[in-house]
C-alpha cells in the first residue's frame, strides 16, 4: 500500500488545513533528490517482487472458508520462525524474507530478504524464493489455516459468515461499510486514517458498481438483494441495475496482487523504461486475470482494477463534475488508482501528441520545478500528483528536515497508485531510481507469480538493449485498460499496440532461432545486462517532433502481442528471445528459463486459462450453482479447497497450468 511510518493521524477536518505545507515541502524535498541525484550514472541492475497474500481459515464441519483476521498475531509471531530456520540452517539466512502488514486484516506482504540481481541465476532462483517465503509464514499458521496467494476473496461482504472470528458490519449510513465489518481493516494507522479521508473527503461512501455474470436463471433486472433494505432509498441515486454493488475502500485495497520494482542505471533508462511499460501494463492485467466473483456473485469482469479505483476515489462532486465548480476546483478525470497520466522520457521517440488525455496540474508545483531546471515531461508528471490532497497526516511528521526526509513527497507519491511508479532514490539510501511495474494480479501458485516476475524483467532488459518503441498514445493505453478487464478479455479481446516497435533505420534482432554460433561469444557473465539504455535521454539528441500517424500503432490480440504476428511483428516473447540468444546460456538454463516463458505464451494463445477462467468453470460445474451468478458459501468453501490442493501439488488442475508443473513441482520443506 506504500509509505508505513507511525504516528496519530490526523481527522481529515484537521489535516487537510496543511495541504499546502505538505505541498510546499514536498516538492523542496523532491528538489534536494533531484538535485543530489540526477546525474547518478551506473547503478547495478537489482529488482525484486513483492507478493501479498491471505490468511484463510477452514471450517471443515460447516464446510466454510473464511479470511482469518490475524494479520497481527502472524506478523509477531514470524520473527521467531526466522530466528528457527536460522537455528537450524545458518546457510539459508541471507534467504530469510520480510513480511510487512497490508490493509486487510487477513492480509501480509512478503518480499525478498534481499534485492535479486543481475545474473541469470538469480532469475531461476525467484521461484524457490517464493516457496521459501510461503513455507516460513506458513510455519506460524493455525493447523486450519493456509496462505493463500488469491486476488480477491470471492465470498468477501457476502452475507452470512465469511471472517473469522465472526463480525458483523455496521449496516447503517454512517457506518464503515453495509457489508464489510471496520474489523476487516489492519490495525496499522496508515489504513483506518486513508479510509476516513476517502469517505471525508468525498461526502460519503465509495461507490463501486461490478456488472453482474447474467446467468440462465439470474433475476433480471438484478437489483443486488444484499443492500440493507433501510438503505435502498438513500441508495436508489448511485444503485445500478445488473451490477454488484460495493461500498468500502477494503473491497479495493483488500485484494492482493504481484509486483516488480527493478533499479535502473540511471534517470534517462529509468524514465524510458518506464514509458516502455506504460503499454504493456494493460496486457499484462488481461494476462494474469484472476478475479471474476465479488460479494458471492460472478460478475462479468475478470480483473480487480476498476474495483480498486473506485474504492480508492476520494473525490468530490465538483471534481467528478456532478457540481459547478468553485475556487481553484478542478475536475479530475482519473481516480488515484488509475492508469499513468503521461509519458515522461525526452527521449526523441516520445512525441507530445502520444499524451493526449486532458489532466489537470497543479500549476505551481509545475512552475517551482521548471523554474529550478527540471524539464517539461517530469516536471508535468509531478505537477499531475499534487493535484491530489494528502490523505494521512500524522501529527509528528508535519514537520521534518527536507534535507534528510522525502515522507512529504511520498505521501503525495505512494497515494497515486497508477499502473507504472517512477521510484526516487530514498535520502540516505544506497538505492538508485527505480521502476515499479504495478498492474498484474497475484497468480495461484509461485511457478506462475515467478513466471510473470521472470517475464516482467527479461522484457525491461530486451526493451534496454534493443531500444524498442512501444509509444501509443494514452487515450489507446486507457481503452487497453478497459478492455483487460473484459470478462475472457485475453482470448476475446483485440488490444491497440504499436505495429513497428524498432527504431527507425534499425533492422530488427534475431530472435529465438538463432543459432549458437551466431550468438556473441565474448560476455564475461551470462548477466542481464546494466548501463544506459541505448538511445535514452543522456545519448539520443531530441528529434523534431513530426507529429502522430494512426498508421503507427493497430489493434492486435494479446496472442499477437505476446506471441508474434508472422514476419511483421515479433511479439514480446520474441523480443526476448532475440535478447536471451545473445547471452551465453547453458542449455540448461535456457530451458529453465524457457518453461517460465512457455506459461506466459500459453495464456496469451489460449491453451492455458487464466485463473478467473478456471474459476468459473469449476463454479459452473459444481453440482450446487444453481446457473442464479450466486457463489453459495458451499461452493466457495470446494472452490477454495480445491485451489489450496492444485497450490500444494495434490491435485491436478488441467488447461490452468502446465502438464509438466506437478511432476516438476520444488519440494517445500525447510
Amino acid at each position: 500500500m506504500g509509505l508505513l511510518t507511525e504516528g496519530i493521524p490526523l481527522p481529515w477536518s484537521d489535516a487537510k488545513v496543511h495541504t499546502d505545507h505538505i505541498h510546499e515541502h514536498g516538492i523542496t524535498q523532491f528538489l534536494n533528490i533531484w538535485n543530489r541525484m540526477k546525474d547518478r550514472h551506473g547503478d547495478k541492475f537489482l529488482w525484486g517482487d513483492e507478493l501479498e497474500y491471505m490468511i484463510l481459515s477452514y471450517d471443515d464441519e460447516e464446510r466454510r472458508a473464511n479470511v482469518s483476521l490475524r494479520q497481527t498475531e502472524v506478523l509477531e509471531a514470524l520473527p521467531k520462525a526466522f530466528e528457527d530456520v536460522r537455528m537450524r540452517n545458518p546457510a539459508e539466512a541471507p534467504l530469510l524474507p520480510v513480511f510487512h502488514s497490508e490493509f486487510g486484516r487477513y492480509m501480509v506482504e512478503g518480499v525478498p530478504g534481499a534485492p535479486y540481481g543481475g545474473t541469470i541465476s538469480d532469475l531461476l532462483s525467484v521461484e524457490h524464493n517464493m516457496s521459501y517465503r510461503r513455507a516460513v509464514a506458513s510455519r506460524v499458521l493455525k493447523p486450519t489455516e493456509t496462505l493463500f496467494t488469491l486476488t480477491v476473496f470471492p465470498r468477501l461482504g457476502a452475507p452470512g459468515i465469511f471472517t473469522e472470528p465472526l463480525y458483523e458490519p455496521a449496516k447503517t449510513p454512517d457506518g464503515y461499510s453495509y457489508f464489510l465489518p471496520q474489523e476487516t481493516i489492519a490495525p496499522h494507522v496508515r489504513y483506518q486514517a486513508m479510509t476516513n479521508a476517502v469517505r471525508e473527503r468525498r461526502s460519503g461512501k465509495p461507490v463501486i458498481n461490478v456488472p453482474i455474470f447474467v446467468d440462465a436463471n439470474t433475476p433480471r433486472p438484478f437489483v443486488d438483494p444484499t443492500i440493507p433494505q433501510s438503505a435502498r432509498k438513500s441508495l436508489e441515486s448511485v444503485i445500478k441495475e445488473d451490477h454488484i454493488f460495493l461500498d468500502a475502500s477494503g473491497f479495493g485495497a483488500g485484494c492482493c496482487c504481484l509486483q516488480v520494482t527493478f533499479q535502473a542505471s540511471d534517470v534517462p533508462h529509468a524514465r524510458r523504461v518506464y514509458d516502455a511499460l506504460v503499454p504493456i501494463a494493460p496486457i499484462m492485467l488481461a494476462l494474469t486475470a484472476a478475479s471474476p466473483i465479488w460479494k458471492g456473485y460472478l460478475s462479468n469482469v475478470d480483473c480487480r482494477w476498476d474495483v480498486i479505483a473506485a474504492s480508492s476515489d476520494e473525490r468530490t462532486e465538483e471534481e467528478r463534475g456532478l457540481k459547478p465548480l468553485s475556487g481553484k476546483q478542478q475536475i479530475i478525470p482519473k481516480t488515484r488508482w488509475s492508469s499513468v497520466y503521461s509519458y515522461i522520457s525526452d527521449s526523441s521517440e516520445n512525441k507530445r501528441e502520444y499524451n493526449d488525455t486532458p489532466m489537470p496540474y497543479n500549476e505551481q508545483v509545475y512552475d517551482r520545478l521548471s523554474s529550478s531546471g527540471v524539464d517539461h515531461l517530469l516536471a508535468m508528471h509531478i505537477a499531475r500528483l499534487y493535484i491530489r490532497d494528502p490523505l494521512i497526516v500524522l501529527n509528528n511528521k508535519i514537520d521534518q528536515d527536507d534535507e534528510s526526509s522525502a515522507e512529504h513527497f511520498e505521501s503525495i507519491q505512494s497515494t497515486n497508485w497508477q499502473t507504472i511508479r517512477f521510484k526516487l532514490p530514498p535520502p540516505g539510501s544506497p538505492i538508485g531510481w527505480r521502476v515499479e511495474f504495478r498492474s498484474m494480479e497475484v497468480q495461484l501458485t509461485d511457478f506462475e507469480n515467478a513466471a510473470f516476475s521472470v517475464f516482467i524483467i527479461l522484457l525491461a532488459r530486451a526493451i534496454t538493449a534493443f531500444n524498442t518503441n512501444f509509444y501509443i498514445p494514452i487515450s489507446k493505453v486507457d481503452e487497453n485498460m478497459s478492455r483487460a478487464q473484459r470478462r475472457s478479455a485475453v482470448t476475446g479481446e483485440k488490444f491497440w499496440f504499436r505495429k513497428d516497435v524498432f527504431p527507425t533505420n534499425t533492422p530488427p534482432p534475431s530472435q529465438a532461432h538463432t543459432p549458437m554460433s551466431m550468438r556473441s561469444p565474448n560476455m564475461e557473465e551470462r548477466v542481464l545486462g546494466s548501463g544506459s539504455a541505448p538511445g535514452s535521454a543522456e545519448s539520443s539528441p531530441k528529434a523534431p517532433d513530426l507529429g502522430l500517424s494512426e498508421g503507427e500503432y493497430e489493434e492486435m490480440s494479446v496472442n499477437e502481442i505476446i506471441n508474434g504476428k508472422g514476419d511483421s511483428f515479433p511479439g514480446l516473447l520474441g523480443l526476448i528471445y532475440a535478447y536471451l540468444n545473445t547471452l551465453n546460456l547453458e542449455k540448461s538454463e535456457m530451458e529453465s528459463l524457457k518453461k517460465y516463458l512457455d506459461l506466459v505464451k500459453g495464456r496469451a494463445n489460449g491453451s492455458l486459462m487464466t485463473m478467473s477462467t478456471w474459476m468459473r468453470n469449476f463454479i459452473h460445474s459444481h453440482p450446487a450453482y444453481a446457473h442464479d451468478s450466486v457463489v453459495s458459501e458451499e461452493i466457495n468453501y470446494d472452490l477454495i479447497k480445491t485451489l489450496d490442493q492444485i497450490e500444494k501439488g495434490t491435485r491436478r488442475a488441467d488447461g490452468l497450468l502446465p502438464a509438466g508443473y506437478f511432476a516438476t513441482r520444488a519440494a517445500r520443506s525447510l
